[in-house]
């Protein structure tokens, strides 16, 4: 009985399982949106799936209580009964159960009568089942390779279809994409949550559902076309607009709106603003209807400025549509690119050189005026236009240009300047002498410019400087100094025989143009001063303070030589070096005697300051005791005694006032001499002045005439000195005047001095003792009564300079001399300004 229960069980959990499975797949092949015919059948066939479910409890239930009850009757009587109702189900469910496999098979040919792939996936399982045409999506038979995504489809495809099965697997999200394969084949992918299962259709598309998913990616894609182009539009700089068939616009983007003065895009287009004035605006409508885009630049007012658009509109289906793209820079440029051409132009007119211009094709695109009077062509000629060739052949016919023996290759060569990519350079040699430079230059945009200058006198000057060049060098090598030339990097350029001999230097050293720190270093041996060097070197190489600088170099051999180191205009610097060993000997010879000679005078100043001041003492006692001896209170004198005591007195006196002169020499001579400065009364001075010498005026029979300017006045001066020297000036011409005659004394004022003049009518002086008459014991005794020791005008000259004056000597043979003194009268602005 038991063994009846155990088959029975397992007959019926087969029956189920099958039930389940064919049903389920069933179920789940027919659960597609689009037919409601499958889905009643798959609620039918879940109903039978849940009864045959719950009989199979019911058995396993029966099967248990007659277990218990195996030793009763009733126990079997039932269990036959059982046995009977559970063969009579089992026919009736396997009936039933083909039925179902019979209407699962008819689903699933069916659901598998197109092209399509079904994965599935069970909750918490990883391996999912995979039916239908796999050859859809991959060669090989392998199901596995269809959930390798990347291996039949594009890779962003791929990643979209990765992204929304890990959607549908974690969450339940379901999706439906149209993509297409790596072999260009329309598919339809869609994902659905059933049944705790995640299931994924995969079909191919065709027919009018091709067409609708194909129509529905073209729609996808001009979408977003259309919104790429009107956020473009919307964010472009320029006025776009669009109009309708009747021209009204029926769009326009920020930039219009802002341009047209409105208040946004929706008031331009609901007032119709337009940008362009109604002229333009009909020229655009009338290029428009004639034909089908409209392009120009014109003058547009926005924003309260006018500015120049580039404005294009064309032609499309239902209206027009147009942009403004703002030109004004453009256009500014454009101006000033003419502006500039024609200026070059002009400029090239202005041009000695001659300048032409041939095109790509080798005909003449622009001359200058220099070029037709270079070749002596006619206007008519050139402003027709002529190629290259013909231009040579005139030029050739009339003998202006180079001699060839082959004229056509001597041409084609010039003409491979069509082809240069650099400028080539040559000379033509003309049979009238003429020589000319001729640059030919391929221009960027084809053809070739020609430059022709006339180098005749540049090529003679050349020659003429290379002459002048090696008469130089000649005139160099030839000179007794030594020179050399040293460029700004301090690198000798130039140097002659005499230098290198002087430094004792090698000429094929120099010849490689060594330093001016080597030529030093070779040179120490005779001349190591450090600092004289580098003095020299500073010089050469200094790009400031430019100026000549003088050396003197005394080197170890005894030599000296004078070095002058002088900038040259084009930055290099030259130096000269002159053996002057024999004039440095002779001028220390000269130093020499000259310092004996300055010893010796001060010699002599000091012994006549020292002998005058020895003098002074036994002649203060002498003139003393004459005095004591001609006052009556000590005594009568007999007339001889008289006699010989005033003669005694006058030599004296004279003696006192020559040694007085002598000190006073001295003095200022050795710089002590200063001058007690006061108001000088003029009329006073000449009065004391005179007083001195009356006893001569009377002596000799001269008459003094004094001359005093009404204004005269008073000046600042030493008056004891002011006074002294008018009295050596009159006693100089009265010495020096006949008897009888007069001596004149005059005295006047200017803006800033006291001129004092004294005139005598003597032999007067000859020119060369003029400049004598100054001198220390100079004395003018030929012509003169009186001898003296030639101090007095020296006293003059020394006294008027003290007080910054001068002095000046008038004097003709024969008609006498007149001495002037001229005295500052403002003796404390003279000192302020020392």
């Amino acid at each position: 009985m038991s063994g009846v229960i155990v088959a029975m069980r397992r007959t019926l959990l087969s029956c189920t399982s099958l039930a389940r499975n064919g049903l389920g797949g069933l179920a789940t092949a027919t659960l597609w949106p689009g037919s409601s015919a499958q889905a009643a059948d798959i609620s039918a066939l879940d109903s039978i799936a849940t009864t045959l479910a719950f009989n199979r409890q019911d058995i396993a239930v029966l099967a248990g209580v007659l277990a218990l009850l195996g030793f009763s009757v009733v126990s079997a009587i039932l269990l036959v009964r059982a046995r009977v109702g559970a063969a009579r189900d089992e026919a009736r469910l396997r009936g039933r159960i083909g039925d179902l496999q019979v209407e699962a098979d008819s689903y699933r040919a069916l659901l598998f009568a197109e092209p399509q792939v079904l994965i599935a996936w069970a909750a918490g399982d990883d391996r999912p089942q995979i039916s239908g045409d796999i050859s859809l999506l991959v060669h090989q038979d392998l199901p596995q390779r269809v959930l390798a995504f990347g291996t039949w489809l594009p890779p962003e495809p791929a990643l979209q279809m990765d992204h929304a099965v890990d959607a549908l697997r974690e969450t339940g999200e379901g999706f439906l994409l149209n993509l297409t394969t790596a072999n260009g084949r329309a598919i339809e992918a869609m994902g659905r949550a059933i049944g705790g299962q995640a299931i994924v259709r995969i079909r191919e598309l065709s027919g009018l559902r091709r067409e609708l998913a194909e129509t529905n990616l073209r729609y996808r894609q001009l979408t977003e076309e259309t919104e790429l182009l009107r956020g473009f539009a919307a964010a472009a700089p320029w006025p776009i607009w669009a109009r309708g068939t009747q021209g009204g616009l029926t769009y326009v983007n920020d930039a219009y709106a802002r341009a047209a003065d409105a208040a946004g895009i929706t008031d331009a287009i609901s007032r119709n603003l337009e940008l362009l004035d109604s002229a333009d605006r009909t020229d655009m409508e009338r290029a428009l209807k004639s034909g089908t885009s409209f392009s120009a630049r014109l003058p547009i007012v926005a924003g309260g400025e006018r500015r120049i658009y580039d404005v294009r509109a064309v032609n499309i289906a239902g209206g027009s549509v147009g942009i403004a793209i703002d030109a004004s820079e453009a256009h500014a440029l454009s101006s000033a690119l003419v502006r500039m051409a024609e200026a070059h132009r002009r400029t090239l007119d202005q041009l000695s050189s001659g300048v032409a211009v041939f095109n790509g094709q080798r005909r003449l695109a622009f001359y200058n005026d220099s070029y037709r009077r270079l070749w002596d062509l006619e206007p008519a000629f050139l402003d027709g236009h002529p190629d290259d060739s013909s231009v040579l052949d005139r030029l050739r016919a009339a003998r202006k240009l180079p001699e060839q023996a082959d004229f056509r290759a001597w041409k084609a060569k010039l003409h491979e300047a069509y082809r240069a990519v650099e400028t080539a350079k040559d000379t033509w040699f003309l049979p009238d002498g003429r020589a000319l430079s001729v640059v030919t230059t391929p221009n960027p945009e084809g053809g070739v410019t020609y430059l022709f200058d006339d180098v005749t006198e540049s090529l003679d000057l050349a020659r003429r400087f290379d002459g002048l060049i090696r008469v130089q060098r000649e005139t160099l090598d030839s000179l007794a100094e030594g020179v050399a030339v040293f460029g700004s990097n301090g690198r000798a350029r130039l140097f002659n025989p005499a230098f290198a001999k002087m430094w004792k230097l090698s000429a094929e050293a120099l010849r490689e143009e060594p330093h001016i720190d080597t030529v030093a270093a070779w040179s120490k041996p005779l001349f190591d001063d450090a600092r004289a060097w580098q003095i020299v070197r500073e010089a050469i190489t200094g790009i400031e303070n430019r100026i000549d600088v003088p050396l003197k170099m005394e080197r170890k051999d005894g030599s000296v030589l004078d070095c002058l180191i002088r900038p040259l205009p084009d930055g290099a610097t030259m130096v000269t070096f002159q053996d002057i060993t024999d004039t440095e000997n002779v001028e220390r010879a000269l130093r020499e005697s000259n310092e004996a000679l300055e010893a010796a005078g001060q010699m002599k100043i000091d012994f006549v300051h020292h002998v005058s001041y020895e003098l002074r003492a036994p002649l203060t006692t002498i003139i003393g005791f004459a005095h004591f001896l001609s006052d009556p209170s000590t005594g009568p004198l007999t007339p001889k005694q008289a006699e010989y005591l005033d003669y005694v007195t006058k030599s004296a006196n004279a003696l006192l006032a020559l040694t007085n002169n002598i000190l006073d020499l001295a003095t200022i001579d050795a710089g002590a001499m200063r001058l007690e400065l006061g108001p000088v009364d003029v009329p006073k001075a000449i009065a004391a002045a005179a007083e001195g010498v009356q006893d001569r005026l009377a002596t000799d029979r001269i008459h003094l005439r004094v001359n005093i300017a009404p204004n005269i006045g008073r000046f600042v001066g030493d008056e004891r000195r002011v006074v002294q020297v008018l009295y050596n000036l009159l006693a100089n011409a009265v010495g020096f005047s006949p008897q009888d005659a007069a001596v004149v004394i005059n005295a006047i004022r200017t803006d800033h001095s006291i001129i004092f003049t004294v005139t005598d009518s003597g032999p007067g002086i000859p020119p060369d003792m003029k400049d004598k008459v100054f001198d220390w014991f100079e004395s003018r005794s030929h012509g003169s009564r009186h001898r003296g020791a030639g101090l007095g005008l020296s006293l003059v000259r020394s006294f008027v300079e003290l007080h910054g004056g001068k002095v000046r000597v008038d004097s003709a043979i024969g008609k006498g001399t007149t001495v002037t003194c001229e005295f500052p009268t403002d003796q404390a602005q003279r000192h302020a300004a020392e």
